[in-house]
């Protein structure tokens, strides 16, 4: 492995350290995913700090969804559910707070997320099951 620079080390680390703490403001604020932010978390911390990336693998809420997302491609249909949820509440909001030219757009945006988060498989099951049926892992063949 190339040896990276300390300034660029330490700006990955600072990367990575941003959107942790976005990952926690995700878990506890309806409206603002945490998924996103953990899987930066984890891609920083790949460049710039091991033992917080070990660490994150590690965790007791974000390790099963890294691995699993890093592994096999899984996106939880719990959190599938959860997203729906707060994109729709979200927009029912905004569409008392928010010209309506900013809900479209915000709607359309959101419906993109949603259907991307939707080709994914749910669980390792559906993932192995989809994999023996011969399909597709969300668009892609099955090489990631």
């Amino acid at each position: 492995m190339a040896t990276i620079h300390p300034v660029k080390k330490f700006l990955w680390t600072v990367l990575g350290f941003l959107s942790l703490g976005m990952a926690y403001v995700g878990l506890v604020t309806p409206g603002i995913p945490y998924s996103c932010f953990v899987v930066a978390a984890a891609y920083c911390f790949a460049k710039g700090n091991e033992r917080m990336h070990r660490w994150l693998y590690n965790h007791k809420i974000f390790g099963p969804f890294l691995t699993n997302w890093n592994t096999k491609r899984v996106f939880p249909t719990k959190m599938k559910f959860f997203m729906l949820a707060m994109m729709s509440s979200s927009l029912i909001i905004m569409s008392f707070t928010v010209p309506v030219r900013g809900v479209v757009y915000t709607g359309i945006f959101m419906l993109c997320v949603a259907v991307w988060a939707w080709r994914w498989p749910g669980s390792v099951e559906e993932h192995d099951e989809r994999i023996a049926n011969g399909k597709k892992i969300g668009w892609f063949n099955n090489s990631f």
